[in-house]
């Protein structure tokens, strides 16, 4: 992204921010990586996350209509059968606050939002209290919320790739969350489908074993690298419970590298926004070729204590160290995980 882009973007945040607080919510703060502001209205406990790009373009009197419907419809309903049929599954990497959530393909978990009309507020543990549930029913109401779209039209031999462009509504990288989903693209692709969703508005579907999938690896990397909303840059395809996981490559087949690559890409990433935020924490990086490998390096600079992402080697000073010659332990309660090293290898 261009830096009069950046810049306009900042500014369009500040001006948002400005108005939240003259409505008396302190405290938003712009996420640049989603051209989003996130808020939190007093007295609530739950983050609300405004996207910015329906404003682009708006005059004066539009743009203040528009933060007066975010602001007069944001708040979640207080009774379970109000907030049911607003519920809906979202993948991410990481989510404001402290949200409901829980484990769903490497560096991805599996959130619950309340979907209004012009903004998504993320669920937390304590309003399953407020609405009497379990977590496993607001997860299941959620998903069960999804359309499940099937693609309609004539089944084919002939490998296609199928592009799915959300329009806000439909979110279509969740539906990579619904058992046996991915399935039923088989006749619509030609083969066994295998997924990219590299940002959160744009799911891409080929099938398997076919000369279009090494160039959707590197489409996805090229849209992940550049989205304001990226989300993974990894291929996913469906187990034999219908279960979706990562594409599964090992040492030998075709497209190891590609996905090798992918998969440490999005760790990098990752690794990258939990280090901002934690004091201590090591960074991580990308090294290798297609001819050699791709590896990851955690970099620990000097004797200092450290906390280590997962890694494959360690640059530790100016040695490279395998991740299992360290003596570490790992720490609690950080996702992505990390360890701390006992000593100076």
């Amino acid at each position: 992204m261009g830096l009069f882009r950046r810049a306009a973007r900042a500014q369009l945040a500040r001006r948002v921010i400005r108005r939240l607080r003259r409505a008396g919510i302190p405290g938003a703060r712009y996420n640049s990586a989603g051209f989003e502001v996130w808020f939190r209205v007093p007295g609530d406990t739950e983050t609300t996350i405004l996207p910015l790009a329906p404003l682009l373009g708006r005059g004066r009197s539009e743009f203040g209509g528009y933060l007066a419907d975010v602001l007069r419809t944001r708040n979640l309903p207080a009774d379970w059968a109000d907030a049911a049929p607003m519920l809906r599954p979202v993948l991410r990497g990481a989510a404001p606050g402290a949200p409901l959530h829980r484990p769903a393909l490497p560096f991805l978990s599996e959130f619950v939002v309340v979907d209004h009309p012009e903004t998504i507020t993320y669920v937390t543990p304590a309003q399953l209290a407020a609405w009497n549930v379990t977590a496993d029913r607001v997860f299941g109401t959620a998903r069960a919320n999804l359309p499940g779209a099937v693609l309609h039209g004539n089944p084919t031999d002939r490998p296609v790739v199928v592009r799915f462009v959300d329009d806000g509504n439909a979110y279509w990288t969740s539906h990579l969350l619904l058992p046996g989903w991915l399935e039923r693209l088989t006749g619509q692709v030609g083969g066994r489908p295998v997924a990219f969703a590299p940002e959160r508005g744009t799911l891409l579907v080929t099938a398997d074993g076919t000369d279009l999938l090494p160039a959707l690896f590197a489409q996805a990397e090229e849209i992940y690298a550049k989205s304001s909303r990226s989300l993974t840059p990894m291929a996913y395809v469906s187990d034999q419970d219908g279960r979706t996981i990562p594409y599964p490559a090992p040492p030998g087949h075709p497209l190891h590298h590609p996905v090798s690559r992918a998969e440490r890409i999005l760790a990098v990433e990752e690794y990258r926004q939990q280090a901002a935020k934690l004091p201590g924490a090591a960074e991580l990086r990308l090294v290798g070729s297609d001819r050699d490998g791709w590896r990851t390096q955690a970099l620990w600079g000097r004797n200092t204590p450290v906390l280590l992402p997962a890694a494959d080697e360690v640059l530790a000073g100016d040695r490279i160290l395998l991740w299992s010659d360290l003596d570490l332990i790992p720490v609690e309660e950080l996702n992505p995980p990390r360890w701390r090293a006992l000593s100076w290898p």
